[in-house]
């Protein structure tokens, strides 16, 4: 994904309206905003866990690139280290929970990371609560109760013999549970 965004400036103009969701697993995040902000992406997910010494500096960048930032945080990285980039004054505007280990496509949901979408709802009410892995038919209404409310969703849309029935099943269950709310 990432060198299909670099190699095609301008892919904002050929997909009018689509929102390009960057999320990179990356050491130095900081090297591909203004390539990735070329390109047309629309938001920018970075990890807590690689940049913990230029978050602020990278949120700027992100920002000024016309992008919306937003942070990334694997299964086992404690939820409160988001945190300050949330609460800063120049913060990110979406949270990304990781619901499986980085890396490939088709793992097993991780139904303890609920515990942290639940945490970041509670103290976030307002922010962005994105969920990343092994979300389908079986495990949306648990991230949509526990406060996720922006989806990702690879394998099960993909593999599905109707993926617009798919998306339909997790936009739906989304939005049941952000009514009850």
């Amino acid at each position: 994904m990432l060198k299909v965004l670099t190699m095609c400036p301008g892919l904002d103009e050929m997909i009018p309206g689509a929102y390009l969701d960057c999320h990179l697993m990356v050491t130095n995040p900081i090297d591909y905003v203004e390539p990735l902000a070329t390109a047309g992406a629309s938001g920018f997910t970075f990890h807590v866990e690689v940049s913990k010494d230029n978050w602020q500096e990278l949120i700027q960048r992100i920002k000024l690139g016309g992008m919306r930032p937003g942070v990334a945080l694997k299964p086992g990285t404690p939820i409160e280290e988001v945190y300050p980039l949330v609460e800063d004054e120049n913060h990110v505007e979406m949270v990304l929970v990781m619901t499986v280990e980085p890396g490939f496509g088709g793992q097993k949901f991780m139904p303890e990371t609920m515990d942290k979408v639940q945490a970041l709802r509670k103290k976030f009410p307002s922010l962005d609560i994105e969920v990343d892995g092994g979300l389908g038919a079986s495990t949306i209404d648990m991230a949509a109760a526990a406060g996720a409310n922006c989806i990702v969703a690879g394998s099960s849309v993909f593999g599905a013999a109707d993926p617009q029935q798919m998306i339909s099943v997790l936009r739906k269950s989304v939005e049941r549970a952000q009514q009850s709310c």
